[in-house]
């Protein structure tokens, strides 16, 4: 289970990563059960993003598995394609979304976003290092 602090502490990974490469961030964690625990939109983050990351948290959690890596699998031909379709909506298909473990078992998410795909999953990865 994911508490709060644990929130927090990823949060604060995340926004220090953010920094790091000058990207101002969204950045979002969800429990087991695909909620939001905590989201923090940081100093001159796009307001755009703010759905955004909380959609790549609760994508990863839904599916188990990284929003970067489900990218890959929803292109046409794909074994996911037109999955972004469903969930009313809510699936995200690009980097920046990461299932969070703790004993071998998912028991969150963190979603970011902000920057390009690569700079989002860099720093949702800074913060699902510090579970």
């Amino acid at each position: 289970m994911l508490r709060l602090a644990d929130a927090q502490r990823m949060i604060a990974a995340a926004q220090k990563k953010a920094a790091e490469i000058g990207q101002p961030m969204n950045i979002a964690i969800a429990d087991a059960g695909g909620n939001l625990i905590a989201h923090v939109r940081m100093d001159d983050a796009w307001i755009g993003s703010i759905d955004i990351s909380i959609k790549k948290a609760y994508t990863s959690r839904a599916f188990d598995i990284s929003t970067k890596d489900l990218a890959t699998h929803s292109q046409s031909g794909g074994q996911f394609f037109g999955i972004h379709a469903s969930n009313d909506g809510r699936i995200m298909i690009f980097a920046g979304g990461i299932p969070l473990k703790r004993d071998g078992k998912v028991v969150g998410a963190i979603g970011v976003s902000g920057g390009s795909g690569e700079q989002d999953h860099a720093v949702a990865e800074a913060g699902a290092q510090a579970l």
